[in-house]
Parts: C-alpha cells; sequence; structure tokens
C-alpha cells in the first residue's frame, strides 16, 4: 500500500468523532472513532475542550490500530488530511488560540435577540446558531472576554488551527460563521461594514475582518501539519509533520459531498442527533427566518433547513425498550432492536392512528422556542399499537424539517434528487420511506452513505490532490467517485404523502402543547 495515495477525514460528529481513511479509488479501507456527548452546563450546551483534544487522539489511535490489522504496518504518513466538524456555535480565541469561552454549540438558542437585530439589519435570515449572531450577543451582554478576542472559530477551524498553525475555513463552513457572497466567494463586504459601524461604537479595538478566519474553497490547500499538530494526533509520535491540508469543513458540506449533492436542484438531509436539508438552489429564496443560506464546499448558494432534534428521542425509547427485553431476561442487541422497531414502524398507519409526539430536548429555531420539552400525546380513541407508536416517532423526527422544506415547495424551488445520510437511514428503506413521505419527491441513499461526513471530508482532502486542472467539485464526484456507485431509490406512495400532510397539520394544531410544556418546566 502506498500510504501517499491515501486520504484521511476526521469529523466532530454530535455523538462520536469518527476517522475513515480512502484510497486513491475512494474507497474506504480504515476508520476509527470515539464516541461522546454534549453536555447542558450551567444552561448552555458544550463539550470540554479537553474532551476535544483528547478525542481526536483516542479517535486516530483508533484508526491507527484498525491500520496494523488489516495491513500489518504502523501508520505514519498519508497524502492529505481534512478537519470537519459540527458547524457554527461559538468558539472565540485569544492571540495564543485559546478559548476565551465555553464551547458553544449549534445546539444553544440563547441569541435571539441578537439573531433578530443582525437578521433586520443585513436584510438576510441569520439563524440562533450562527457564529456572528453569538459574537453580537456576547456584545450585547458585555461579557468579559471580548477584549481579549483575536479569533472567530468553529469547532473544526479550531482543530485545524491547532494541527496546521493557520486560521482558515472552508467556504461552506465560513458560511455558518458570517453570510457569505457566493459571487465573490468572500465574506458579505457590506454587512461587515453595516456591523463593524455599530463594534466601533462599543470601543473594542478588533473589527470583524480582523478576527474571522481567511476562507478558502474545495481544492485549495489549507496548510500542513506541524510538528506539534503531528504529537497532537498520534500520541506514539509515529505521524509525520509536513501533510496537506484540506479547509476545514461543516458536517453540512461533507454530508453534500458524501451523497454527490453539490450540483443545483439537489439536495441531501442529514438525520441524526440534528437533521437538516441542503438544497443547492438556482434562485435565491425570499428572506425566511426558517432557511438559511449557506454554501456548498465549492461555494454555490444552499438553502438550509436546520433543525435542532431529530433521533434523540427514539433513541430515548428504544433504550426503554431495550431495559424492558432485559428485565424479562430476553436481552436484545441494540443494533437489532433498532431495526425491529423501525420496521416495525412501517406497518402503522399512515397517519399515525391519532397519536403524536414532539421529540424537542433542546430547542428549536424553525418553530421558535428556547427549550424543549420530549412529549407523546393520544387522543382517546387512537389506534395505540406498537407500530402506530414508532411510526409517530420516526415522523416526528422529520416534522418540524418538514415544516421548513414546505416554505421552499411554496416558493417553487426545484429539487431533482434528494439523497438521505446519517443514522436515521441505517435501517434499509424504513428512513428513506418516510422521509419521502414528508417531502413528495423520491428519496436515494447511496452504499457509502453510512460513512456520512468523515467520509466527504476524505473526499475533499482527495480532490485537493487529485483534481485535474480546471475541474469542479461537481465534476470531480460524478466522474471520479460516483460514477459507479451504488444506490437504492423509494418513492413514498400516494397515500403515505396525505398521511404524512395529515400528521404534520395535527402537529401545527397542538403545538401549544409543547410551547406551554416548554413555558411551565
Amino acid at each position: 500500500m502506498d500510504w501517499n495515495k491515501t486520504v484521511l477525514g476526521i469529523e466532530f460528529g454530535s455523538t462520536r468523532i469518527k476517522a475513515v481513511l480512502i484510497d486513491g479509488q475512494n474507497h474506504p479501507i480504515a476508520s476509527g472513532s470515539f464516541e461522546w456527548e454534549n453536555q447542558l452546563v450551567d444552561g448552555v450546551w458544550t463539550y470540554s475542550m479537553d474532551e476535544v483534544h483528547c478525542g481526536i487522539a483516542e479517535c486516530y489511535a483508533s484508526l491507527k490500530k484498525d491500520v496494523l490489522t488489516k495491513f500489518g504496518v504502523k501508520l505514519t504518513t498519508v497524502g492529505a488530511i481534512g478537519v470537519s466538524g459540527m458547524m457554527h456555535g461559538y468558539l472565540p480565541l485569544d492571540r495564543d488560540c485559546n478559548p476565551l469561552t465555553e464551547f458553544r454549540t449549534w445546539r444553544n438558542t440563547m441569541t435571539a435577540e441578537a439573531a433578530a437585530e443582525l437578521t433586520k439589519l443585513f436584510d438576510f435570515n441569520i439563524p440562533q446558531r450562527w457564529s456572528i449572531a453569538h459574537l453580537y450577543q456576547s456584545i450585547l451582554r458585555c461579557e468579559k472576554h471580548l477584549p481579549k478576542l483575536a479569533h472567530l472559530t468553529t469547532l473544526a477551524g479550531y482543530i485545524h488551527a491547532k494541527l496546521t498553525g493557520e486560521m482558515v475555513l472552508g467556504i461552506g463552513e465560513a458560511s455558518g460563521v458570517f453570510p457569505i457572497d457566493s459571487e465573490k466567494l468572500s465574506y458579505h463586504s457590506e454587512m461587515i461594514e453595516n456591523l463593524d459601524a455599530i463594534i466601533a461604537q462599543t470601543g473594542y479595538s478588533w473589527s470583524l475582518n480582523d478576527i474571522l478566519p481567511k476562507i478558502l474553497v474545495a481544492g485549495e490547500c489549507g496548510g500542513y501539519l506541524t510538528a506539534e499538530g503531528a504529537k497532537m494526533l498520534d500520541a506514539e509520535g509515529d505521524l509525520m509533520p509536513g501533510i496537506p491540508f484540506a479547509p476545514p469543513e461543516g458536517d453540512a458540506g461533507t454530508g453534500m459531498v458524501a451523497t454527490n449533492s453539490v450540483a443545483p436542484r439537489t439536495g441531501n438531509v442529514s438525520a441524526g442527533t440534528s437533521d437538516f436539508a441542503m438544497i443547492v438552489v438556482e434562485k435565491m429564496p425570499n428572506v425566511h427566518r426558517e432557511i438559511d443560506m449557506v454554501t456548498t464546499p465549492g461555494g454555490n448558494p444552499v438553502a438550509m433547513i436546520h433543525c435542532n432534534n431529530c433521533t434523540s428521542d427514539i433513541n430515548a425509547w428504544v433504550n426503554l425498550f431495550g431495559e424492558f427485553a432485559d428485565a424479562i431476561g430476553s436481552k436484545v442487541d441494540r443494533g437489532e432492536l433498532f431495526t425491529l422497531l423501525f420496521q416495525k414502524a412501517l406497518e402503522g398507519n399512515v397517519n399515525c392512528g391519532g397519536l403524536l409526539s414532539y421529540n424537542y430536548l433542546s430547542g428549536e429555531g424553525v418553530t421558535d422556542l428556547d427549550a424543549g420539552v420530549p412529549i407523546f400525546l393520544r387522543q382517546p380513541n387512537a389506534e395505540f399499537s406498537l407500530a402506530n407508536f414508532m411510526r409517530t416517532h420516526l415522523m416526528s423526527a422529520l416534522a418540524t424539517l418538514k415544516i421548513g422544506l414546505d416554505i421552499l415547495t411554496e416558493e417553487k424551488i426545484p429539487v431533482d434528487k434528494l439523497y438521505g445520510h446519517g443514522g436515521y437511514f441505517k435501517t434499509p428503506s424504513v428512513g428513506q420511506r418516510i422521509l419521502s413521505a414528508a417531502v413528495g419527491v423520491p428519496v436515494s441513499v447511496m452504499e457509502t452513505a453510512g460513512e456520512g461526513g468523515p467520509y466527504g471530508m476524505a473526499i475533499l482532502a482527495g480532490f485537493m490532490l487529485w483534481k485535474k486542472d480546471g475541474q469542479s467539485l461537481q465534476d470531480y464526484l460524478n466522474q471520479s467517485v460516483f460514477a459507479t456507485a451504488k444506490t437504492t431509490t423509494l418513492m413514498a406512495g400516494e397515500n403515505e404523502i396525505r398521511g404524512f400532510d395529515e400528521f404534520v397539520a395535527k402537529y401545527k394544531k397542538f403545538f401549544a402543547v409543547e410551547a406551554t410544556a416548554v413555558d411551565k418546566m
């Protein structure tokens, strides 16, 4: 094996850090992972920075062990590396790249005032989870760390800087920090000027251009692994410095790459702890609070509907069924239990037979809630069966996403292809069929979809190394990565589509129950 003809993608996901090593034919050949979970500390959803550093080292060690097991050699180099992570959030740094606050993740809904003011100032939707919303909210609060602020970045940008010494972001990741001008492939200059004028009145010595990371597009080099970075990744000291890095990206961008959804009129839905839809658009939709305008890693405009809550409530119920199985002496493998319950959902009524649930563990920007309370409801005459119960939770996981996507449908934004990836689609056909019922179009899943974001990040690293002169990311994916990819496509029946519409109508009608629970609890 020529290790210089391999590329490595590492992604900081919401429940695990995962590394995927692929060969020159874009086939995964080794992987590693580290399990972790966000914590609610003093009202802030966060991950400790100690665990960030420990996690990437453990993840790489797991990958290195996999390489040794499969190939009988210690991994000392690869052709290129790329790091991606959860988009958005707040990670302010001082001049020495040290965090000034806890890492505030995408899950926080604490910036409503700032987001509303910036949306009005820019005439451009600024979601609560975007980095600029967190920064402006910190300014409104006069937080003590602001005089020391030297860099504003994301988790992926922070890790990239620690490994390479370069404070840069891929354009897709940067679009969750500050609005992008897709024609100039840069931060929107007029918006920067407008906000800088306000910041200047606060007396801080920095301006936005001082603190925002440099933007790079897919295919450009983001720097090289330093000796310190090599030690941070490989505690055993076998990894050699000097390896080139692709620009760091967000999980939304890597999801688009992993599903070949970077061309106009294509889209993908990532569904795991959170769920989001990315639709590459030919024209900009009107300004809507529910729709975020971001970009592909190549800079094309993307309409994004991001929901903070997806499978966490499903996981909780499956764990409960697992406890029951243990209690009666019928211990069952957790993966088999998920498959069994997901498949059972397809036997349920298409409108869930009078059952309803709200899967909100945290706040939800699309439906304008700053906190969440998971709720399960049933009407007295409902058909309360296991099949309907599971179908209710699977449809609830996509209900908020559908509310946002329906806005794009009303604006006649066309979608020719929609791909699904993430844990929601792990059980064959089930997640696909329910998503198709939600959006009313065919849904495809690739055989590599299980590799997810780190696979997409590895492909971006490969694109940097192996693209032909003048070759676009779209052409590279079509010609070099997915030309022979195996894909399954499903289309929901008209009755299933009507059933989901009926479910969401009821979901909206009784939404006051969720809002009241949040208010009271």
